[in-house]
């Protein structure tokens, strides 16, 4: 059985110290750099998780989360292991969390789990004694906000707290994982959403306690006014059980244009957490503004961070 003094789970950015987080992109930064000349599978020197095995479930499709963790432990000298929920005796009729998660914790040294419940990842981490990290939950998105704050201060060479960050869109996971980062660095964020759509109430009355810098629109224009960055997400997402053409219809006038751009500051950057849909205009998102391959490949760096940190290991 695995027992790491310092192991920490990473679960949801609000639970996490601010502390912690900036030490994790501090962390990410010194990485990358050392990185400069290392192709893809080349390990970091000191290879600090070496003979550890994380196991990757995903209970739902990925492409980013997958690759990223995946080089993440090969970089830090480690191994991945990728399972699916279906090929496991797990759920109706099967095996019990419980057990489940015994059966991990002595396998594995950190288990990465991209679910459909909130619930089971409180199960899982009940009932584990290895580190669990959230992939991707109904309620939240913490590797991939965390890795954008990362992006969001290389590309503008200044601590977030100085900046105006926009997000237009729905209310969705990778939203609330921004308003509880807003909390942690103490951004002024600003959110573009029809009337209907409106950001989780008992995270944004959490949130309020602490930033008061954070502002909720129904006119996308006001939203991105003044912003040094706009984010977005796709308006349908992989699980939505919604009228779609309803839905499409509500954000009409919350696509991302130039012309809306063009009411946020004069270097204005945009971030997409990809897949795209037709929520940001093509001219848009390959534009010089749009930095979402820069975005998209952080995801190892902070990745890297997050296992060092779950690890007990960070620098």
């Amino acid at each position: 059985m695995q027992n790491f003094n310092n192991m920490k789970h990473f679960i949801n950015l609000k639970d996490i110290s601010a502390k912690d987080l900036r030490k994790i992109l501090v962390d990410a930064k010194k990485r990358k750099a050392d990185r400069k000349n290392l192709n893809h599978l080349q390990t970091d020197k000191g290879a600090p998780l070496k003979g550890k095995l994380l196991i990757q479930m995903f209970e739902k499709s990925s492409l980013r989360t997958r690759l990223s963790f995946y080089l993440a432990i090969k970089q830090l000298g480690g191994g991945t292991l990728t399972l699916r929920s279906n090929e496991l005796h797990l759920g109706e009729g099967g095996e019990s969390i419980a057990d489940t998660a015994k059966i991990l914790s002595t396998y594995g040294n950190g288990f990465m789990l991209r679910t459909d419940s909130d619930l089971k990842i409180e199960n899982f981490k009940k009932y584990m004694t290895i580190p669990i990290i959230n992939g991707l939950s109904p309620f939240s998105h913490p590797t991939q906000i965390l890795s954008d704050i990362f992006t969001v201060e290389e590309i503008k060479n200044k601590p977030i707290s100085k900046l105006n960050i926009a997000w237009i869109g729905d209310s969705n996971n990778v939203l609330n994982s921004l308003i509880s980062a807003s909390v942690k660095f103490n951004f002024k964020l600003s959110i573009g959403c029809p009337k209907n759509y409106q950001p989780n109430k008992s995270l944004l009355s959490w949130a309020k306690k602490t930033n008061k810098k954070i502002y909720i629109y129904h006119d996308s224009k006001k939203a991105v006014f003044n912003a040094d960055v706009i984010f977005s997400d796709k308006v349908i997402s992989l699980n939505d059980k919604v009228n779609k053409k309803k839905k499409l219809s509500d954000f009409k006038k919350f696509r991302i244009t130039q012309k809306l751009i063009s009411y946020a500051k004069k270097d204005c950057s945009f971030l997409h957490c990809l897949p795209r849909g037709n929520e940001v205009d093509e001219k848009v998102f390959f534009s010089k503004k749009s930095k979402v391959w820069q975005q998209a490949l952080n995801r190892v760096h902070v990745q890297k961070s997050i296992l060092l940190y779950c690890f007990g290991k960070l620098r």
